[in-house]
């Protein structure tokens, strides 16, 4: 059975190289845009859910044997705002002045659809993040490296920003970007041997 990951991330490709899972690529373009009064738990697991379903339909007229598509979206969550990509380095500031020296989530939509039969999972995971408190020098430079961009909440755990990061609970790889046990569990269910 084969196993399709429904996104373009590169961090999400290196959690499942490194736990020696083997998978291919294949992502599609969706709008990600919150809905309306949509609640961030319902939004990962939404978008997760299109990702996969996407890569499934596109796949559907030459998959040759049974496959598993998986698709995730994260996304963090600072007090009552939702924090995406930033869009700029202004916004890149932003989001580290809201997250300096408070407690964030981190949330992860993960969607496991099976072919060629109906069978499907949808889950969220939710990891608290604490921040120690930045200066502004501290965000201007983190901000000039370029790391914050193409970032749920403009930064990547994994990278200069862990030096920030004074505790987390729950999943470190929900923070990169891929709950791996939940995950693994997940498609065990879904009878995946690989």
């Amino acid at each position: 059975m084969r196993l399709i990951l429904a996104s373009a991330s590169p961090r999400r490709a290196e959690i499942l190289r490194n736990a020696g899972i083997a998978f291919e690529v294949r992502s599609a373009v969706l709008d990600e845009a919150r809905r309306a009064g949509e609640l961030p738990g319902d939004y990962v697991r939404r978008l997760a859910m299109e990702k996969a379903r996407a890569a499934a339909g596109a796949e559907a007229d030459w998959i040759p044997h049974p496959a598993i598509f998986v698709g995730a979206d994260t996304t963090v969550v600072a007090g009552e705002e939702v924090l995406g990509k930033p869009e700029s380095e202004a916004d890149a500031g932003r989001m580290l002045r809201m997250l300096s020296g408070r407690v964030h989530e981190v949330r992860t939509g993960l969607a496991l659809l099976r072919r060629p039969d109906p069978a499907e999972r949808v889950l969220e995971e939710i990891t608290r993040v604490s921040f120690a408190p930045l200066s502004e020098d501290e965000i201007a430079a983190y901000v000039a490296s370029g790391e914050p961009f193409d970032k749920a909440g403009g930064y990547a755990i994994q990278g200069l920003a862990g030096r920030y990061i004074t505790r987390i609970e729950g999943c470190y790889f929900n923070v990169v970007g891929l709950p791996l046990a939940r995950l693994w569990a997940a498609l065990r269910e879904l009878g995946w041997e690989g």
